[in-house]
């Protein structure tokens, strides 16, 4: 197994191939992977018994064809969902963003702590739009250990986990990279057991006639500033295998920590940051660097000194909160950056990630 920070494997492959529906693993499917021993061997055996979760996209398109293209700008919208746990509070949330497309990650399918629900569905019907969802991981057990705790003794249905792009739109060309393959999660040393890897999506919108690559990206927590600028370039060369040089939009939680998330598995106390250095990471991320000198600009498109980190209901993560959700650009006009607190109606957060929107037009 990798050690914490590494990212391991090739260049990333773009898997273009979709389905109306994605095979939902048995729970017993699920319980023999989890009783092999975390070897690498073993690892390659479980993913290779699962290769038409990781290869493939879900693809619905929007219930309602619309009469009129797309004409920019148009407004595009990026949130770390947390699972997909308060649908309707999220789903309120998002239709007062009113984007043409919402880059969404960390969903659930057919898992206990967010009620079994397949929430990239789910929000796509509230919002009247098609979407476009992939797998990051296959979930072994109930989640982290608060929620492994509040679901004892329950199952998960599927055990999904992944992102999403929604939009009342067409989406053109779906695809899917995966940017890392190391297992670091197979061994439950990060606090949970799964299989699968960070990975993109990608989708192409029309926006006045002219395409632009929409990307949606979730970098590894448990990394370091070096493997995330791995990560990044990665990422860009996905983008670039995908559409080279077509404008284009990234929307991600980079998890820009500033740090390396090894002290989880050392004493478990989170070393303690200046509010500034986690406000404004780019000096300690060299990812900011990798995108700079590929064409791409954050600086425009994003409100600095902002965090996008929330404090849940039970006190955690506690302040100082840091920026780790990030749009970065190219080949666009950009205009009108916003970070949108995501709270319900009372005030009460529904995910531990601000939303973020722009507005963006060819250039």
């Amino acid at each position: 197994m990798a050690q914490p920070g590494a990212v391991t494997g090739g260049m990333p492959t773009l898997a273009l191939a979709t389905t109306g529906a994605l095979r939902r693993p048995s729970l017993e499917e699920r319980d023999a992977i989890l009783s092999l021993p975390a070897s690498e061997a073993s690892l390659a055996r479980a993913l290779a018994g699962q290769v038409d979760l990781f290869d493939r996209l879900e693809v619905a398109p929007p219930p309602r064809a619309r009469e009129a293209p797309l004409e920019g700008p148009a407004r595009i919208a990026f949130w770390n969902v947390e699972r997909g746990k308060f649908l309707d509070a999220s789903a309120k949330l998002l239709r007062g963003l009113d984007a043409a497309a919402y880059l969404l990650c960390e969903l659930d399918l057919g898992m206990s702590r967010s009620g079994q629900a397949h929430t990239a569905r789910e929000l796509a019907q509230r919002l009247s739009a098609g979407y476009v969802f992939g797998v990051e991981f296959l979930e072994l057990g109930l989640g982290d250990a608060i929620e492994r705790s509040w679901h004892a003794g329950e199952a998960n249905e599927a055990g999904l986990h992944g992102a999403a792009i929604l939009s009342p739109f067409p989406l053109e060309r779906p695809a899917l990279a995966r940017l890392e393959s190391d297992g670091r999660w197979f061994d439950g040393a990060n606090g949970e057991r799964r299989i699968g890897g960070r990975m993109a999506l990608l989708a192409s919108l029309r926006i006045s006639g002219r395409p632009i690559t929409l990307v949606d990206v979730h970098f590894e927590s448990h990394s370091d500033p070096a493997g995330r600028a791995v990560q990044m370039e990665r990422l860009l060369d996905a983008i670039d295998a995908y559409a080279e040089g077509q404008p284009a939009l990234i929307g991600g939680d980079f998890n820009t920590s500033t740090l390396s998330r090894g002290w989880a598995r050392g004493s478990g106390e989170k070393p303690v940051l200046p509010e500034e250095r986690l406000l404004d990471p780019v000096p300690f991320e060299p990812l900011f660097e990798v995108a700079a000198a590929r064409g791409y600009d954050w600086r425009a498109c994003n409100t600095p000194g902002v965090p996008t980190q929330r404090t849940r209901p039970d006190g955690t993560p506690p302040p100082p909160l840091g920026r780790l959700d990030w749009f970065f650009s190219r080949g666009l006009a950009i205009s009108d950056p916003r970070t949108v607190p995501a709270i319900d109606d009372a005030g009460a957060a529904i995910s531990d990630h601000e939303a973020l929107v722009v507005i963006v037009g060819p250039a």
